[in-house]
């Protein structure tokens, strides 16, 4: 399967930590890949060096086999792009503006953005500067997805959109997956990333900490995890004894966390019969609750280095 998009070494270092060191991943054709990251890690920063907004100081990125920097006005006439800050130029409505971006693309009518701005429920006969945050988000994913575009960049793409949009753009992600096109989209829904990607890189103050497969995530749906508080030690210490896997231990306030495969739930809740138990919650394995394991557990590694 081909790579439609490369980064390869890309760095761009603002100083003070800030920006992306050493970035190098792959994105398949036909693939949905997901970047998430808290605010500041380098979401956007990546984003604007795939379409050519930005020089890196070091490293490459192409799109579709074209270099990000030297062929940055051929990608933006290529793919699909919803912005982080969004920006409409001095035109009066959402129509006027999809006329100009299809007579810019060379497309033959505004049918397709009448189809997504009746999907969205968005009227495009607003004015563009009186249209509030969530329309403007809107006429930034109808424009996106209007030029039928193999590529498509989204920087946040749901700012601003209620739920039910929020599932409306999803679904289209969907469906534009289906018909073979590549989607890179950053986000800070860890449910939005987990319905519809095929990964996901984890950014962190500038540099990918770790890519899932989220098959490996749903793949794990049979195993649960489990958080069991104990009322006194003695239970807690021979409960420790048996077999289960356990991945967490808090022996101060006798707390045990374990992972357990759904066929072996009796056995695990017969074994507590003979204990008193102060309280049991369970927890299935989700990409959020995967990356803030992997959040923490870099943080303590990076820790333990510098000291």
């Amino acid at each position: 399967m081909n790579n439609v998009i490369e980064i390869k070494g890309l760095t761009k270092d603002y100083g003070l930590g800030r920006g992306l060191f050493d970035i190098n991943l792959s994105v398949r054709e036909g693939e949905v890949f997901g970047l998430v990251g808290i605010n500041g890690a380098g979401k956007t920063t990546m984003i604007r060096h795939l379409m050519g907004f930005l020089h890196s100081d070091s490293g490459k990125c192409s799109v579709m086999g074209m270099d990000c920097w030297s062929k940055s006005a051929e990608i933006k006439n290529a793919v699909g792009y919803i912005p982080g800050e969004i920006s409409f130029p001095d035109v009066k409505s959402g129509i006027d503006f999809f006329k100009l971006q299809a007579e810019y693309m060379g497309m033959s009518g505004i049918s397709r953005a009448n189809e997504l701005a009746e999907r969205f429920n968005l009227d495009a006969t607003a004015r563009l500067k009186r249209m509030s945050k969530g329309m403007k988000q809107k006429s930034a994913i109808v424009n996106a997805f209007m030029s039928d575009s193999k590529v498509l960049l989204f920087d946040e793409g749901t700012t601003g959109l209620d739920p039910l949009m929020q599932k409306v753009f999803t679904d289209l992600v969907r469906e534009e997956k289906l018909r073979g096109k590549t989607v890179f989209m950053s986000s800070h829904m860890f449910d939005e990333l987990e319905s519809v990607c095929d990964r996901v890189a984890f950014l962190k103050e500038g540099r990918i900490i770790d890519i899932i497969e989220l098959s490996k995530i749903r793949g794990n749906e049979r195993i649960k995890e489990y958080k069991i508080e104990f009322v006194n030690a003695e239970d807690y210490t021979s409960f420790l004894g048996h077999s289960f896997s356990v991945k967490r231990r808090q022996d101060e306030y006798r707390q045990v966390t374990i992972n357990i495969p759904d066929d072996d739930i009796n056995e695990l809740f017969r074994v507590l019969s003979a204990f008193k138990v102060k309280y049991i919650t369970q927890k299935p394995q989700t990409l959020e609750t995967y990356f803030l394991e992997k959040y923490q557990r870099d943080a303590v590694t990076n820790t333990e280095v510098s000291q």
